[in-house]
């Protein structure tokens, strides 16, 4: 059984619309989630994961505006109040991530410390 939990990450109305884009586009799997997490590595020690995944065991599920989302449990620590946007702009497009959590980040946006 699935336990829902309040989402500890927001998604901004950029990022819903084009998660939602992502999803209703042909051939997309309905049986993945959006997956928010971390990982090793990038400028500043940790880089952010964002993309669809199946679920396991030791994921954490909620639901931000009817999009499904799993985080694995021991991220939370890292990602709890993180805000993550999509730029659609001439000089920047992509998923953006604003984390207070981050102790400092680096110029690309995708890797920070703690």
């Amino acid at each position: 059984m699935d336990t829902t939990i309040n989402a500890p990450v927001q998604l901004t109305e950029g990022a819903v619309s084009e998660i939602r884009r992502l999803m209703s586009e042909e051939g997309f799997d309905a049986t993945q989630y959006l997956r928010v997490g971390v990982k090793g590595g990038g400028c500043s020690g940790m880089s952010y994961v964002l993309g669809f995944d199946q679920k396991e065991a030791d994921d954490d599920v909620f639901e931000i505006e009817g999009i499904p989302v799993i985080m694995k449990q021991a991220h939370g620590i890292y990602l709890v109040g993180i805000s993550i946007h999509f730029e659609d702009g001439l000089n920047a497009r992509g998923f953006t991530f604003n984390n207070p959590n981050a102790s400092s980040t680096c110029g690309c946006g995708t890797s920070f410390a703690v």
